[in-house]
């Protein structure tokens, strides 16, 4: 494959993954969490990245592209690990234990509460969230940025 078929395909593919979150967002109607907001400047990144390597490929840009992607799939796969419960999020948009609060904390930690929790699941197909289908694409695409910088011109 050229270098320029592979630049294509991983910001193809980062495009694409940025138009399915905007869909799920705007057409599904699923407000993204804070999370799902981080994992989105990587795919922005990549397919900045991306346009200009296809005018001009040189090892930079396509390094960007390739630190896109698997930004992307390292804040996804933090991310399912939180909706899983294996570790916290941050404080702003997961749920944290309520023990030995007082009431008045209590209903100021509600009030201060963002709309959408990075710990739950809004959608998952074969098992696996939004935020872990991301990593798993991503990672892809970001082995697709590194075939493309090993490739010859």
């Amino acid at each position: 494959m050229s270098r320029k078929l592979l630049i294509l395909l991983a910001a193809g593919g980062s495009a694409a993954l940025m138009l399915g979150a905007l869909g799920f967002q705007f057409i599904g109607e699923m407000p993204p969490c804070k999370l799902c907001y981080w994992q989105r400047y990587g795919h922005v990144l990549a397919i900045v990245a991306g346009g200009l390597a296809l005018w001009r490929p040189v090892m930079p840009l396509i390094g960007l592209g390739a630190l896109g992607a698997l930004s992307s799939s390292a804040i996804g796969l933090y991310h399912a690990g939180v909706e899983q419960k294996w570790w916290e999020g941050p404080n702003s948009c997961t749920s944290g234990s309520i023990a030995g609060l007082t009431p008045e904390e209590l209903l100021q930690k509600i009030t201060d509460a963002p709309l959408v929790r990075c710990d739950e699941i809004p959608w998952e197909m074969l098992g696996l969230s939004m935020a872990g289908w991301n990593a798993l694409i991503s990672l892809a695409l970001g082995l697709l940025w590194i075939m493309a910088a090993r490739t010859k011109a």
